[in-house]
């Protein structure tokens, strides 16, 4: 069964990163004895190729990932805009606070 090359992108990226996050888990286990220690470079290899099954497959990803930063520049852009007219409309003036010149009041008691 062939898949395309995002699902194949995303099948290897997830399965790769399971089968680290396991090795990690089991690194007293897998190192254990010399029969655990195959084992681990086993699935030290299977890790390779699903890395490079990901790798070959990560350009597909990248022109999404152009996409979506230009979409996210767009947002940004129109969030600016928003706030902008939402200050204009939406802001509240204070009243002015006077200003006192001259000289103070002598207390005459």
């Amino acid at each position: 069964m062939t898949v395309t090359t995002g699902i194949s992108f995303v099948l290897a990226s997830i399965s790769s990163v399971l089968v680290f996050s396991g090795m990690q888990m089991y690194k007293p286990w897998l190192s254990s004895s010399q029969f655990h220690t195959l084992l681990g470079g086993y699935l030290g290899s299977i890790f390779f190729i699903l890395s490079l099954t990901a790798y070959f497959s990560v350009y597909f990803w990248l022109y999404l990932l152009l996409l979506w930063f230009i979409d996210l520049l767009i947002s940004l852009c129109a969030l600016f805009y928003v706030n902008k007219y939402s200050q204009k409309v939406h802001i509240v003036q204070a009243p002015p606070v006077p200003v006192q010149t001259g000289k103070k009041k002598k207390n005459v008691s």
